[in-house]
Formats: C-alpha cells, sequence, structure tokens
C-alpha cells in the first residue's frame, strides 16, 4: 500500500538548509520517490519550468525568491499539483496565506518524519483520486453555478470565482457522493488526509466559504446541507 502511494512518484524539494535537505532526500527516495532537489527560489522556478513533477515541497524562507511566490506562479499554471509548505513559521497569519495562494498542506519545523510520509502519501493519494473524478466529469453546473474542476474556474452567474486546492476537492468530492450525507470525519479523511476530531471545525469553515460562494442565501441553503448531528449532503435538484 505504502510502496503504491509512493513509488516512482517525483518530487520537488525546496529547501535552503542542507542537512535537512539532504535527509528528506535520503528517506523519501528509500520510499520509492524520484527527488530532485533545489537550495533556493530562483533554481525551483528553473526546475518547474522544464520538468513535470507529482509533488512540490517548499520551505518558505528560500534565497532570491521566497515559496509564497513560487506557489504564486505554479498556481497561475497549474491549479492540480499537490503543495506542501514546510517551515519553521508558527504564526497562524502564515499557515492561511499559504493555504489561500493555493498550498495543499502546511508543516511546521521541526516535524516527525513519519508525519511528513503520512501528508505526502496523502496528498499523492488525494491527487490520484481527483485526476480520475475530473477526466471522467471536468465541468459541473447546478443552478447558476458552473465549475471546472480543471483549472478550479467558476463563474457564479456573471461573478467569476477562483477556487483553491481544498475548496475544488471538497466540493467535488460532495458532488461525487451527491444525494449521500457525508460525515465530517469521512472529510478530513479524504480531502485533508487526517483523522484529528480536534480538527472538524476546518470542515465547517470550508462548507461556509462554499456556500457564500454558490447559495443565493448560505444562512439557508438549497445545495450544500447539513444534517444535524451527521455531517452534510449536496443536493442539486431545484425544489
Amino acid at each position: 500500500m505504502i510502496q503504491s502511494e509512493l513509488k516512482g512518484s517525483k518530487i520537488l524539494l525546496v529547501e535552503d538548509e542542507e542537512s535537512l535537505a539532504i535527509g528528506l532526500e535520503y528517506n523519501l527516495s528509500a520510499e520509492g520517490c524520484k527527488i530532485e532537489l533545489a537550495e533556493d527560489g530562483k533554481k525551483a522556478l528553473v526546475c518547474i519550468e522544464e520538468n513535470e513533477y507529482d509533488l512540490l515541497i517548499l520551505d518558505i524562507m528560500l534565497p532570491y525568491v521566497d515559496g509564497f511566490e513560487i506557489a504564486k506562479r505554479v498556481r497561475a499554471k497549474n491549479a492540480q499539483i499537490p503543495i506542501l509548505f514546510l517551515t519553521a513559521r508558527t504564526d497562524a497569519k502564515d499557515r492561511i496565506k499559504g493555504l489561500k495562494i493555493g498550498a495543499d498542506d502546511y508543516l511546521t519545523k521541526p516535524f516527525h518524519l513519519d508525519e511528513l510520509l503520512l501528508r505526502v502519501r496523502g496528498m499523492l493519494r488525494r491527487k490520484s483520486w481527483y485526476k480520475e473524478a475530473v477526466q471522467e466529469n471536468p465541468l459541473y453546473q447546478f443552478g447558476d453555478n458552473k465549475i471546472n474542476f480543471e483549472n478550479f474556474m467558476c463563474s457564479v452567474g456573471k461573478k467569476k470565482i477562483q477556487l483553491t486546492a481544498h475548496e475544488a476537492v471538497l466540493l467535488k468530492y460532495l458532488i461525487t457522493h451527491k444525494n449521500k450525507i457525508v460525515s465530517r470525519k469521512e472529510l478530513l479523511q479524504n480531502v485533508w488526509n487526517t483523522n484529528s476530531d480536534i480538527e472538524t471545525r476546518t470542515v465547517d469553515n470550508f462548507i461556509v466559504r462554499l456556500r457564500r460562494y454558490f447559495e443565493k442565501d448560505p444562512n439557508s441553503p438549497r445545495y450544500i446541507k447539513s444534517v444535524r448531528g451527521r455531517g452534510y449532503i449536496f443536493n442539486d435538484t431545484v425544489e
């Protein structure tokens, strides 16, 4: 199972702390990943321009070009490649900024290797599921809402919205399981790749954002409804 998720995956590791970079390269390679190293932002941008990767692991504080700027440029061209931020910054503002830019996950230093590997596996697993789901149905419409799950662009009437990676995956998951109740625990496992009950509020916050985008009255939703004590259900049937 582990090998099937990691073996052959091509990862760009952007880290200027040499000892950490070497250690991560060794351990990820031992799991079957193909690792390319970049020690600064300039080299990372060259690598991204010239190659394709299954996952980016980015430090934030880098020489020349920081991780936030790299993520912005990547997202402008590729909405689906998973991005994991590694950083010594613990400020919640930095985490929020990274997620808004389009990062899929955020891990603060120091961290345990097992946790990093767990998150990498989860991100690659989610990427594989999402890619297959999008190939089957890249465009979706409900009401006045039109969603392009390939580039995360949406139109709500005449208004244009750019979803983040997590917003797109969450919405796609709900639509894929439409008319079925999906629990917060299921969403945490399959969208955020975590089993932590502490983070259930995260799901609620993202649901609130999706309702603001796509519901005419977010306080009385027609499409993304709550089922008390059980979770959420998506229904695109016009009542």
